[in-house]
């Protein structure tokens, strides 16, 4: 079998969430999908963007049925669920698709259209609210994090927003699960854990909150950094706070997705928080754990958005001055509240690309700036890969800042200390500290 994983870090634990299930059922996953009898391609619906991207790539693997025409095609994930039965109709040769809720029966299928006992076009499409996949074993991808899901899907209904309709309601895995599976993940030799969930911080299981699951993975020995993403600003509190402080393993760092500056849009957005709701609970992040690292999403061209609530998004960014941001044009989906706002209050492609690219310009200059005042500093790196580089490495610090230095790839793993010498605003380059 071969998968191919689009979308963000879910995807990517949902991919191995796949893997293990299929190896169970005595599946070997190979790196070349010419050597491969099953094909699947684990999607994202989040952007436009990111379909037609899958639906072009869908297209390219259809030749390797040439040699092989017995392949068996699949579209798992969020796509998958989002488009359905339609993603059968409109392009041939999928011969199975699966939502995030399928998985546990995907094997079966497979091994059914395999043997000729099932027909192609299956499809796995139910949300199922008890759907955990506990006791369901992770076959991790080679790198140096692991990515542990404590919650899918989300109970938000921000507007703009795909994912509560192709992972449904909030569901939050008991704790003891949780942190069974961290402790696996140090016996795997991982050294750096990252919990998953769409709003992670909203977690809540009985007596237990986000902050006293957190707390507890920072102490499962042999971790040397516990991350987590991506929470939800409305949840970010002062015992949260007090955690990613005290417990020398939680990385100083914070992803916070703001998505507007402006008020006016926030409420059209459902975002249930005030620009100046968001400034405080910033400014409370830096107070309470100085050095802090924040990141934020940021969509620009949101139906209704008026040239003064793009500025108030502008306004925002200066006064925050992320570490990093995500920035976006906003993207219509199917069957999401934004899309039926009236027509003419739609931002025209042409203006929302022009404030898309006024908003890169002025973050990448706060950027530097920011980047700029770490130059000279000694801080600690976990290798990840190769750089593009010849002869380097790189490696993220404990802020998620991604530096590039002399190193080999028999490295990876391995935290080293570098001294940061140069940037070029989101990334730096380093000299190795004995």
């Amino acid at each position: 079998m071969y998968i191919e994983t689009y979308g963000c870090q879910m995807n990517i634990n949902d991919t191995e969430l796949m893997a293990g299930r299929l190896a169970e059922r005595g599946y070997v996953r190979v790196e070349d999908p010419e050597r491969a009898d099953v094909i699947l391609v684990n999607t994202c619906a989040i952007r436009e963007h990111a379909e037609r991207r899958v639906r072009g790539r869908i297209g390219q693997l259809q030749r390797y049925r040439r040699a092989r025409p017995d392949l068996v095609l699949g579209v798992t994930g969020c796509m998958a669920q989002r488009i359905g039965h339609r993603l059968l109709e409109e392009i041939d040769g999928v011969d199975l698709v699966a939502g995030p809720d399928g998985y546990r029966d995907l094997g079966r299928r497979l091994d059914g259209i395999l043997d000729g006992a099932l027909e192609r076009g299956q499809a796995l499409l139910d949300l199922d609210p008890a759907e955990h996949y506990e006791g369901s074993r992770i076959a991790r991808e080679k790198g140096v994090t692991a990515w542990v899901t404590v919650q899918r899907g989300c109970d938000h209904r921000c507007t703009f927003c795909i994912v509560p309709y192709v992972r449904g309601d909030e569901k939050n895995r008991e704790p003891p699960r949780i942190l069974e599976e961290a402790r696996q993940a140090v016996r795997e030799g991982y050294t750096e854990v990252t919990l998953l969930g769409q709003t992670v911080n909203s977690y809540r299981h009985g007596s237990w909150d986000f902050p006293r699951l957190l707390r507890a993975v920072a102490r499962v020995p042999g971790l040397r950094r516990v991350r987590f993403t991506s929470p939800h600003p409305n949840d970010v509190t002062e015992e949260l706070l007090e955690v990613i402080d005290r417990e020398p393993t939680v990385c100083r760092q914070l992803h916070l997705p703001v998505q507007s500056g402006s008020d006016r849009v926030l409420k059209r957005m459902v975002r249930r928080y005030t620009s100046a709701d968001f400034l405080a609970r910033a400014e409370l992040c830096r107070r309470k754990v100085p050095g802090i690292a924040l990141s934020t999403d940021v969509i620009v061209g949101f139906p209704g958005e008026g040239e003064e609530d793009f500025e108030a998004t502008l306004a925002l960014m200066r006064a925050v001055r992320f570490e990093d941001a995500f920035l976006y044009r906003y993207s219509p989906r199917e069957g999401t509240p934004a899309t039926r706002f009236p027509e003419e209050e739609f931002v025209p492609g042409d203006v929302a690309q022009d404030r898309l690219e006024r908003l890169i310009d002025l973050h990448r200059g706060l950027q530097r700036e920011v980047s700029e005042r770490e130059l000279g500093r000694t801080v600690e790196v976990l290798v990840e890969g190769a750089a593009r580089s010849e002869g380097d490495v790189l490696g993220r610090t404990e802020g998620n800042r991604v530096v590039a230095f002399a190193g080999s790839t028999d490295e990876i793993g391995s935290y080293l200390g570098v001294r940061l010498v140069g940037t070029s605003g989101a990334t730096f380059t380093g000299e190795r500290v004995a």
